[in-house]
């Protein structure tokens, strides 16, 4: 069953902010539900929603449309962000696995994780901040 505690947040946290700071990026860490690590970023010099649509990620999405948040789903990343985008959300992934583990089956209905991570950018009531 998956579990994530105040501790185990702050054994990861020192790298995520590393990882942040090298990137120019402000954010927040929080558990969710006991079983989630999230990463709230707030603003930052990425630009993360160009970088979406660069993907090519941004079809579902009305063209006029301006994206103000994004949930980044942590298993397909990889082909939604291109560039510095990427390349941040691929070392912030990595430490936030840290010490993780799934020994998950989908065939047989299995699913055994250390804990769940989430991404997101911006909020629903707080659009993220690109600092030039």
């Amino acid at each position: 069953m998956a579990y994530m505690n105040q501790e185990r947040k702050a054994a990861i946290a020192p790298v995520v902010k590393a990882i942040c700071n090298k990137y120019k990026v402000k954010a927040s860490m929080a558990v969710r539900n006991h079983m989630t690590l999230v990463l709230n970023i707030k603003q930052g010099e990425i630009d993360f929603m160009q970088s979406y649509k660069d993907a090519g990620s941004d079809r579902g999405c009305a063209s006029d449309r301006e994206i103000k948040h994004l949930q980044v789903n942590p298993y397909h990343f990889n082909d939604h962000f291109t560039g510095k985008a990427k390349a941040f959300l691929n070392e912030v992934f990595d430490a936030m696995q840290t010490g993780n583990h799934d020994r998950s089956d989908i065939q047989t209905d299995y699913f055994d994780v250390g804990w769940y991570v989430d991404v997101n950018v911006g909020q629903w009531n707080a659009a993220y901040a690109l600092v030039k």
